[in-house]
């Protein structure tokens, strides 16, 4: 059986017509049916959390009835960041978490997604496990669960928060966050203003409807000026459900996940570090140079942890900003990734980073109406092999069909901005041309 509902990141969609409270209820059921009994003989206990989309309360409804009908108990821990679900369910021993948000996608859209009790997000087969027990039918539990809501969830994750950054002191420090109006609009600015920073916040204001509406990690080029207009030290910038962050230094320039990551693996020491496929040339040269090994991943924040975990490292991460410290959480984490970002400049200014050289790059998508079939073209593999023998040595170049839209990705990056964009134009007009004979 193929997986139908579960994508790299939970089941998402738009509400209504995808995501239906009929479909939560099912999901939740049959997550919950799934759960070993509990030794102590009390009802398996699920924790709920979300994002502040108009459609998470009724989901959260609906999914909490799917998991009482199964036997177990739901516990509404209310708005909080995805990795605040991983580090309850280890903290007070849940059997497992469900977390209602749909990241950075518009807010008409919504997601569920779990994690098991040991913090991970469910395997494949456990997430296929689901669908199968959706598809055959649960049947009656021997007793119905319980509803109840979970008080205190926020100043738990803050302690999380403040025990793991413990002596990081942020006093004098302008700080300006944009949270995108999700689910860090509370947590965030308390944290860096308990640890000493001047906080002002923009897109802290949630209706509903506004979460990541030309704001957050997804349009991080409006807080970029705002930083520089308003003399702050720095800025940081969420996506809905807080799990990634891109930073903008003093001057206004966006330092995204590649150059934060690579802050974080010099003052970790690491050994090795777990990065996509889209992360820069210059990433892997100052890796090289500093004795760290880099293991690369396909896109997806899963593909990353899953190398974390087979090699026993701590760091790894994505452009766009998920950043995973195992030692910390095993989810991205945006607000830890913020202060990690603080704690390895030591007082220091981000504008003057020094922690890696980007290469100027150029990334065009191209509309196909077959992936398969244009990538297998022998024109563009050629093209690949000419475009990349010129740049051997000093870029590289990088195609890849979308894993959700008709698109092939085409990605340059050499020395200089012109050769990037010239080598980029060589390559669409070959992918476009291959797409019309395919």
């Amino acid at each position: 059986m193929a997986r139908k509902l579960f994508g790299t990141d939970g089941v998402r969609g738009e509400v209504g017509t995808f995501l239906t409270p009929d479909l939560a209820l099912s999901l939740g059921r049959a997550a919950t049916a799934g759960l070993p009994a509990p030794a102590s003989g009390d009802a398996p206990r699920v924790l709920v959390i979300r994002d502040t989309r108009e459609s998470g309360q009724m989901l959260q409804a609906a999914l909490a009835a799917g998991i009482t009908a199964a036997g177990g108990d739901a516990l509404l821990g209310g708005v909080l960041p995805t990795p605040a679900a991983p580090l309850l369910v280890r903290r007070y021993g849940f059997d497992l978490a469900a977390v209602i948000s749909a990241s950075h996608n518009p807010y008409a859209d919504n997601g569920i997604k779990f994690f098991g009790p040991d913090g991970f997000k469910l395997s494949d087969d456990a997430e296929l496990e689901i669908e199968r027990r959706m598809e055959a039918g649960v049947g009656p539990a021997e007793r119905i669960g319980r509803v109840h809501d979970l008080h205190g969830t926020q100043e738990d994750y803050l302690r999380e928060l403040a025990v793991r950054f413990d002596g990081l002191d942020l006093s004098g420090l302008r700080v300006l966050l944009d949270c995108a109006n999700g689910a860090t609009f509370a947590v965030a600015p308390e944290i860096f203003c308990r640890l000493g920073a001047d906080v002002t916040t923009v897109a802290a204001e949630p209706d509903g409807r506004n979460i990541n509406a030309g704001c957050g990690s997804t349009h991080v080029e409006a807080l970029a000026g705002r930083v520089a207009e308003g003399g702050f030290d720095v800025g940081f910038a969420f996506d809905g459900d807080g799990d990634r962050v891109l930073a903008v230094d003093r001057r206004g320039a966006v330092v995204d996940g590649d150059e934060l990551v690579a802050l974080a693996a010099l003052h970790l020491k690491v050994e090795g570090v777990a990065m996509t496929v889209m992360t820069n040339y210059g990433f892997h040269a100052a890796m090289t140079a500093a004795g760290v090994e880099v293991a690369t991943t396909k896109v997806g924040d899963r593909y990353v942890l899953e190398e974390l975990r087979a090699r026993g490292w701590r760091l790894g991460g994505e452009q766009s900003g998920h950043i995973i410290d195992m030692a910390f959480c095993p989810s991205g984490d945006g607000i830890a990734s913020a202060l990690l970002t603080l704690e390895a400049l030591g007082g220091g200014d981000l504008a003057d980073r020094r922690a890696m050289e980007k290469l100027p790059q150029k990334l065009v998508n191209v509309r196909v109406a077959d992936r398969r079939a244009t990538m297998e073209h022998p024109d563009v593999a050629a093209a690949v092999e000419r475009e990349s023998a010129a740049l051997e040595g000093r870029g590289r170049v990088l195609l890849r069909p979308s894993g959700t839209e008709p698109l092939v990705r085409v990605m340059v990056e050499a020395p200089t901005a012109q050769e990037a964009d010239e080598a980029c134009e060589r390559l669409v007009a070959v992918v476009t041309a291959a797409a019309r004979a395919a």
